[in-house]
């Protein structure tokens, strides 16, 4: 009984000390790879988003409304005095790049 109470009192895991902090790291280490990793693939996704890269459905966030009014124009949707009456408009009210 003795040889009983000396294992349960002094493990002869983790040298006797117990899993002591490394319950607690071991985790965290892999709760912020994960954290990293999906950091990682964000900023990629918003990278190639704003490259015009991804799904053909999502558009392209670089595309400018007069590439779309040419398009436009292109397929038929709107005669020519609708066109560059929109292109008119388009022009006069688009930022002016600052220098």
């Amino acid at each position: 009984m003795s040889t009983l109470t000396t294992l349960a009192a002094h493990p002869a895991a983790y040298g006797g000390w117990g899993p002591g902090p490394w319950l607690l790291l071991i985790p965290l280490f892999w709760i912020g790879v994960v954290v990293a990793v999906v950091a990682f693939a964000a900023s990629r996704r918003r990278r190639w988003a704003a490259a015009g890269y991804g799904p053909p459905w999502a558009g392209s966030p670089t595309r400018s409304a007069t590439s779309v009014l040419a398009e436009r124009y292109a397929r038929g949707e709107i005669d020519e005095a609708e066109y560059r009456a929109r292109l008119e408009t388009l022009r006069a009210t688009e930022p002016r790049p600052q220098r």
